[in-house]
């Protein structure tokens, strides 16, 4: 009887050991089959996001593609061909416009000021090339010589920018435009620029929206008034004095830029600029522009009017001297292979 009880303990046992072995081989076999279905599952998911991320590669590629060749187009259109030799620089064609009465009695915006910012890229050295806007010109595909105000009448900025082109010899890059109201708000954003006033300025003349009077000495311009200080044409120096203080206010303003007090208007002066400013900058040129500019020399910059006279029978208009230019475009630009 004893034994019997025995026996029938040990078989108990051994099926109990027989179910838990089973028992564990159903759970090693499931554990096997969700791995592997997870493992396909993670398989096909890690494909499918390959075949997408590809897929989604060649998208943004072709936008960019379509992106950059919209650029390049749009770039070639106004700037034509650049002169590789000046790859060192970075010549910006800033522009004022003013829609008011001018000499020649014309309606529309006209380029009244003109400058070519010239920047070294290694060096962060300066340029300015001031044209005088009675600049007498042919533009190209034009059949009559004009005012190179008209210019911008005629084309907007990218005629400007093939006209410049021509009568310097040199690429311009990029351009910028600006209105009176703009610059006003530009230099008001700065906070005003100290400047010299060479003499007792005051002029009026209501039909072209003048109304100049600044007094002779050190002063604290705003925008209006550094509007009227580049605007003003003396008797005794017409448009050559005109030019000579924008040169001077190049370097004034120059100097205001680079002081420490400007950065925390630089917020404001962004945000004026995004408002008021027209160029032909896209993102493609900015990250270029920014390095340019964030190494900007502390040096004064060079400046040149450009090299002519006042035309026989009619000083105000500006004759320009081709051979001049070139010398003095060489002496700017020495190592550019002009």
């Amino acid at each position: 009887m004893g034994k019997r009880k025995e026996d029938n303990v040990t078989w108990r046992h051994i099926e109990q050991k027989k179910r838990e072995i089973a028992r564990l081989r159903r759970r090693r076999f499931l554990r096997r089959l969700l791995a592997m279905v997870i493992f396909t599952v993670l398989l096909l998911l890690a494909a499918g996001g390959i075949y997408a991320l590809v897929r989604g590669t060649e998208y943004l590629v072709q936008e960019y593609q379509t992106m950059y060749a919209g650029y390049t187009e749009r770039r070639a259109s106004w700037q034509g061909a650049v002169n590789p030799s000046f790859d060192g620089y970075t010549n910006v064609l800033v522009m004022g416009i003013d829609d008011g009465a001018d000499p020649t009695n014309t309606e529309g915006a006209k380029a009244d000021t003109i400058l070519v910012l010239s920047m070294e890229n290694s060096s962060g050295k300066v340029r300015c090339i001031t044209i005088p806007s009675d600049t007498w010109v042919n533009p190209p595909g034009n059949a009559h010589f004009m005012r190179i105000r008209s210019v911008y009448t005629e084309g907007g900025a990218p005629l400007m920018v093939r006209e410049v082109n021509q009568l310097l010899g040199i690429p311009i890059h990029q351009y910028v435009v600006l209105d009176l109201k703009g610059f006003s708000a530009l230099i008001d954003a700065l906070g005003g620029i100290d400047i010299y006033v060479e003499s007792d300025m005051d002029y009026e003349d209501p039909e072209g929206g003048l109304n100049i009077h600044l007094k002779q000495g050190y002063q604290h311009l705003d925008g209006n008034q550094a509007q009227q200080y580049l605007r003003y044409r003396s008797p005794e120096l017409g448009d050559v004095g005109r030019e000579q203080r924008q040169q001077r206010f190049v370097k004034s303003l120059y100097q205001q830029v680079m002081r420490l007090e400007t950065v925390p208007k630089l917020p404001l002066i962004a945000e004026t600029m995004r408002k008021h400013v027209k160029t032909s900058a896209e993102v493609f040129d900015s990250a270029h522009l920014a390095n340019v500019v964030r190494h900007l020399s502390s040096d004064q910059p060079q400046g040149v009017i450009l090299p002519g006279s006042p035309a026989l029978g009619d000083d105000t208009v500006w004759m320009p001297d081709q051979d001049a230019i070139r010398h003095a475009m060489q002496e700017l630009f020495p190592d550019a292979g002009n």
